[in-house]
């Protein structure tokens, strides 16, 4: 009888401890685009086991959802906007969102369709691009630094295609989703995607025909966190691991230029 005790009392403290060493991993839930977000938060993901935590990466194709996920506490974070982005839907969709740390910058890039020569675009060319604000914003921008569409004074930051002054080519717009940029490609004379949606598109950043500038582009991806959650435990230990030598050494050795490390 008292051997059979014994035994009990060493299966209740077994199980007790492995409860509590159960209890010592917290799981830190990151929603993310596939590419190039998820790729990095997998690189981070040991060096988090480390500390204690584990990462489970919840992977989104838009740019509507993870935020949507956040505010409402499914995610503990997410990792697939810049700034400028964040802002405005916070503004549009009373959130209440932070950033809680940069990560990268994604240049936004013109690829060819249909056409492939932006110095020879023919008069009524198509050209697909991202239809939320700062995006679309982005990618006019790029077409006027290019010389292929005049903005409206002032209009930059928020500029739509009804912002545009002067069309020499008379080239007509396509506003659609961010994601399903690169499925306009085959129709279009040409596209203005974001790098995330090239990269799980296939597309290569060195075949672009041109690249958004990355000296003082405020465009810098970041890590999002609900307000309130910028200085909590999981979030440094999130930025240790994300801003860390591995990470920084896999981005510049994955991306060639592509993604470029803003830590």
């Amino acid at each position: 009888m008292k051997k059979l005790l014994s035994l009990l009392v060493a299966l209740c403290l077994t199980f007790t401890c492995a409860a509590a060493l159960a209890d010592e991993v917290k799981t830190i839930k990151v929603g993310a685009s596939p590419s190039p977000h998820a790729e990095i938060l997998e690189v981070a993901k040991p060096l988090l086991e480390e500390k204690g935590y584990k990462l489970e990466i919840i992977e989104f194709q838009d740019y509507v959802m993870p935020n949507t996920a956040l505010e409402n506490g499914e995610l503990d974070a997410n990792y697939f906007q810049h700034i400028p982005y964040l802002n405005n839907f916070n503004a549009e969709q009373g959130t209440h969102l932070v950033a809680a740390f940069g990560m990268h910058l994604e240049p936004m890039l013109i690829f060819g369709g249909k056409s492939n020569d932006l110095t020879a675009i023919k008069d009524g060319a198509t050209i697909a691009v991202p239809n939320d604000p700062t995006n679309e914003a982005r990618a006019l921008r790029l077409l006027e630094a290019n010389g292929v569409i005049t903005l409206k004074e002032g209009a930059a930051e928020t500029a739509t295609v009804l912002d545009i002054a002067e069309n020499p080519h008379n080239v007509k717009i396509n506003e659609v989703e961010a994601a399903q940029v690169p499925r306009f490609q085959p129709d279009v004379d040409f596209i203005v995607v974001n790098v995330n949606y090239a990269l799980s598109a296939g597309l290569v950043a060195a075949d672009a025909l041109a690249a958004e500038p990355t000296e003082g582009n405020e465009n810098v991806n970041i890590v999002a966190v609900r307000e309130g959650d910028e200085e909590s435990e999981f979030t440094l230990a999130l930025k240790e691991a994300m801003q860390s030598d591995a990470v920084r050494t896999y981005i510049e050795e994955t991306y060639a230029g592509a993604v470029i490390a803003a830590f």
